[in-house]
């Protein structure tokens, strides 16, 4: 028994596709009867042809997914797409960094282990990008003393 054209008209009235059309089954021998429209609109106001309904995507995948996330897994290397700075901008990483560098400075100039004028100078230095992080600027910090000790000696030595 062959439904194809009653599918394919039932598909055509209900607005959907042929594989979402469900013809009952006992009434099989007299839906296969029906040539026209009408015929098949007759058979779905019955109730013996109807849409089934929708299929959306279940969402249930993304629920554990979501929640195994908030614990923190699945964010290691092999899930990661595209740039470094697709998943924190160039400015976040910057504005962290030189908040963390400005910060330490005011404590050093707080603590006199560098003076204003070498304060100022370093504040500068740090806008620039002169320092990767806070060990860089403790290292410049320890050259400018050794340099500072080593004009001082030279002063010294000239008078």
């Amino acid at each position: 028994m062959d439904l194809k054209t009653q599918k394919r008209l039932a598909a055509n009235i209900l607005n959907c596709g042929q594989n979402r059309v469900w013809i009952d089954p006992q009434e099989l021998s007299e839906v296969s009867g029906a040539i026209t429209k009408d015929d098949v609109r007759r058979f779905i106001v019955k109730g013996f042809i109807k849409a089934k309904p929708k299929v959306g995507a279940s969402s249930a995948r993304a629920k554990i997914s979501r929640e195994q996330k908030k614990k923190g897994r699945q964010r290691g290397m092999g899930k990661r797409r595209g740039k470094k700075t697709a998943r924190t901008g160039k400015k976040v990483v910057w504005m962290k960094r030189i908040r963390s560098i400005r910060k330490d400075l005011v404590m050093l100039r707080e603590k006199e282990k560098v003076t204003r004028k070498q304060y100022a100078k370093l504040y500068k230095m740090a806008g620039s990008g002169m320092f990767k992080d806070k060990a860089n600027l403790h290292l410049q910090v320890t050259k400018m003393k050794e340099a500072d000790i080593v004009k001082e000696e030279e002063t010294v030595k000239k008078q």
